[in-house]
């Protein structure tokens, strides 16, 4: 099938290639010529395990293609995938004019039928905003016409290729009139490969399908504060929260994925999810009393590693000096959007410390958004290292942001003989607090810190 693409970003970019890797005919667009030139040329702007390689072998194969030519990628695709940002606006809902700006473009060039079809999360309502876009700009006598459909993406970054290749379920929102069920027709060809051993699409209407994309990662970010805000307690009630979090996701109601405690959830999704879908409420007159929490927990959770390291050395921290490892918000990405480094790096500066800081892919991005939330003199004190043992030397503590598999099993005598003084900030429980100990470390990890009890 002949598609096309709009918007080269992560969701763009994942979606291109893993399409074209099934065999389709796939059309990249993006107006940032820049990063098209970087395709063209065999870079890739993102990191995502296995990514390139599938860019690689299908702009090979002749199946992939990037561009910054509109009316040729409008005349390419029968379907057109709108993938574009939807940052936060001032009000916390999703800015659309990204959205908008693609649609009436298509419009613009169209001949034809076309299925249009929204990628990037969006509230509620946008598909008739898109329609609505789309007649506006469509020329009279052209002969276009169009369906719109909501096919939210679900795909969890460090994992992404293998979580389009391999679903868990496809959301495919449309109309029920003759142009809806053309669409649909085309959108079950489309995805046939993936419903050969079981059918995983779930057909609905396209605000249905808006809304699910949200309620997802509403869950989800729910889950993950209700953790952390039980961590909190269990600090100061002498409770391991994670013989808790074992406890509890084997009932099978609840299960295990997303209880883990840490520093607080980041990226580009959850935040922005959650934000939008509680601006959407207020829209309607409705207050999401849970997941205005959620978000709060959230944003007190990234300063609660901070604030263990307050409490150990004080509010003065010149003169102090600490190792960093992590700095993405999650492995497998170089993603600093909301990561909670960002916070712990600027409770460190601003109290007069200076920072060694490593992490595996995200130095390059860390470095970019830093300079920018941070001032001369806080930056002048922040050195990004070479190694994870490189980040120790002289370090008086270690502090751990980032669940990278590097730093699961370290050299902890190695660690011990770098530091100034075997004290380790756990942000993600990596380690056991009855081995940290007994390897002669003070260890202060999230929902760990277990009282004795005589």
């Amino acid at each position: 099938m002949k598609i096309t693409i709009i918007g080269t970003g992560y969701v763009g970019l994942v979606t291109g290639a893993c399409l074209a890797e099934l065999g389709n005919d796939v059309f990249c667009l993006d107006v940032d010529g820049a990063k098209i030139a970087m395709l063209n040329s065999g870079g890739i702007p993102i990191h995502e395990p296995g990514l390139a390689e599938v860019v690689a072998r299908n702009r090979a194969a002749g199946r992939l293609q990037f561009s910054t030519d509109v009316a040729a990628s409008v005349a390419h695709g029968d379907l057109q995938f709108i993938a574009v940002g939807t940052p936060p606006d001032e009000d916390g809902s999703a800015d659309l004019q990204y959205v908008l700006a693609a649609a009436r473009s298509i419009g613009r060039h169209m001949t034809g039928f076309k299925v249009i079809i929204d990628k990037s999360t969006v509230p509620v309502g946008t598909g008739e905003r898109v329609r609505a876009a789309l007649n506006e700009t469509i020329a009279a006598g052209s002969g276009a016409t169009f369906s719109v459909v909501s096919n939210p993406e679900f795909l969890k970054e460090g994992a992404a290729v293998e979580d389009f290749m391999r679903p868990d379920r496809i959301v495919i929102g449309h109309d029920s009139d003759s142009a809806g069920l053309r669409a649909r027709a085309l959108m079950k060809k489309l995805y046939a490969p993936f419903n050969r051993n079981h059918e995983r699409t779930y057909w609905m209407d396209v605000r249905s399908a808006e809304f699910t994309k949200y309620a997802a990662n509403a869950m989800l970010a729910t889950r993950i504060s209700f953790m952390n805000e039980l961590a909190n307690l269990a600090d100061r009630v002498g409770v391991d929260i994670e013989a808790v979090r074992h406890g509890i996701g084997s009932d099978p109601r609840i299960g295990h994925s997303f209880l883990y405690a840490g520093a607080g959830y980041g990226g580009s999704c959850f935040p922005k999810d959650v934000q939008a879908l509680e601006r959407t409420a207020r829209s309607y007159e409705q207050d999401l009393l849970i997941l205005r929490a959620v978000e709060a927990v959230n944003d007190r959770q990234k300063q609660v590693l901070g604030q263990k390291v307050v409490a150990s050395f004080g509010e003065d921290l010149r003169g102090r000096h600490f190792a960093v490892w992590g700095l993405a918000f999650k492995p497998n990405t170089d993603d600093m959007r909301e990561a909670p480094a960002r916070v712990l790096l600027r409770q460190l500066l601003e109290r007069g410390a200076s920072v060694a800081a490593f992490d595996p892919v995200a130095m390059a991005e860390a470095r970019r958004v830093l300079e920018l939330d941070l001032d001369a003199d806080q930056f002048a004190r922040l050195r990004f290292a070479a190694t994870p043992m490189d980040a120790l030397l002289e370090a008086d503590a270690l502090v751990i942001v980032t669940e990278w598999k590097a730093f699961r099993s370290p050299d902890f005598d190695a660690v011990k003989a770098r530091l100034k003084r075997a004290l380790v900030f756990d942000g993600r429980n990596l380690f056991e607090p009855a081995q940290m100990a007994e390897a002669g470390f003070e260890y202060h990890g999230i929902g760990r810190s277990v009282l004795t009890r005589r």
